[in-house]
């Protein structure tokens, strides 16, 4: 291992949680793949197990989560911190990594490693896109499409501010399991791919004040018919696809309030994992494999089947 210079911080892996983007990187879908080889995987909770001189935030022995943006500190995103891991520079995929002391968020003690490896990617999307932005409070209604890990987070995030939420999936089973995580109700989109309109019928022709649109262009026009008058639609993903043509007068008719969310800064992931100390709130861990079956792990990701996050375990239990 490279000395470290004087704020850098060495941490030993504890565990590395997937996401849909590493998907997106491999394939060449994702507009943030660096033409060059790279270490893969922006979400890890590891061990300090060294320090620079000048480090004066950790200690060897501190539980730390790494950051998405590891120069977005606080404010907007500008185009010099937006510099993800995993892109345009090495990601999390090793035994031990090494980041900027500023670059690195406690993980919440209640949680497991596991847990809190899913922190730093899909858990903070989900929380500026339901939270941050101030559109989930008590008596508004979140839809959330599919069973993914944001979906997941927003969920748990919106039912914690006292809303109601829909979800959709092709699956009645993993409808089933978003009910059971506190979604007040459900609709299969395979069933009904004009989802928008049991979407409506069930807000008594109001329509949803918030999507959390993780399917991109294939199901965006439904999103936009799905919300209310001045309802907002935060865009995080693109499983459906990114290109597809767009009626804009759904945008203007229903003064539609679209934000592009971009996971997010260490500010909001210090406020987040506030409220997930204070309302004792744990990640959905779908599965955990040893991190030596990146690939089978991969695929498990890719096929879909597995309802909550997919974690590598690196054996420091």
């Amino acid at each position: 291992m490279p000395p470290l210079a004087a704020h850098e911080v060495r941490v030993r892996t504890a565990a590395v949680a997937l996401n849909y983007r590493d998907i997106a990187m491999i394939s060449g879908k994702s507009i943030d793949r660096p033409g060059r080889a790279y270490i893969p995987f922006s979400d890890a909770c590891g061990i300090v197990e060294a320090v620079g001189d000048g480090v004066t935030r950790w200690r060897p022995g501190d539980r730390v989560c790494s950051l998405f943006f590891p120069e977005w500190i606080a404010g907007a995103l500008s185009p010099e911190s937006r510099r993800p891991l995993g892109a345009a520079r090495d990601g999390v995929g090793q035994t031990m990594f090494t980041a900027a002391e500023q670059a690195l968020v406690a993980a919440p003690s209640h949680l497991s490693a596991a847990e809190a490896a899913t922190l730093p990617c899909a858990a903070l999307t989900a929380w500026n896109a339901v939270m941050h932005s101030g559109a989930a409070k008590p008596g508004s209604v979140v839809l959330v499409q599919g069973t993914g890990g944001v979906s997941l987070f927003a969920l748990q995030f919106a039912k914690m501010a006292g809303a109601a939420v829909l979800a959709t999936s092709s699956s009645d089973a993993k409808l089933q399991q978003m009910r059971a995580l506190g979604a007040d109700g459900g609709i299969n989109y395979r069933d009904d791919p004009q989802w928008s309109a049991p979407a409506l019928s069930m807000t008594d022709g109001r329509g949803v004040d918030l999507v959390v649109e993780v399917g991109g262009a294939g199901t965006f026009t439904e999103s936009l018919k799905a919300i209310r008058l001045g309802g907002a639609i935060s865009v995080v993903g693109m499983l459906s696809g990114a290109v597809e043509p767009i009626d804009v007068r759904h945008i203007y008719g229903r003064n539609a309030r679209i934000r592009g969310v971009t996971v997010g800064s260490r500010e909001m992931f210090e406020a987040m994992n506030r409220a997930l100390v204070q309302h004792e709130i744990h990640p959905v861990v779908g599965r955990v494999l040893p991190w030596e079956e990146a690939g089978a792990a991969m695929e498990a990701l890719q096929r879909g089947d597995v309802v909550g996050k997919i974690v590598l375990d690196f054996g420091l239990a």
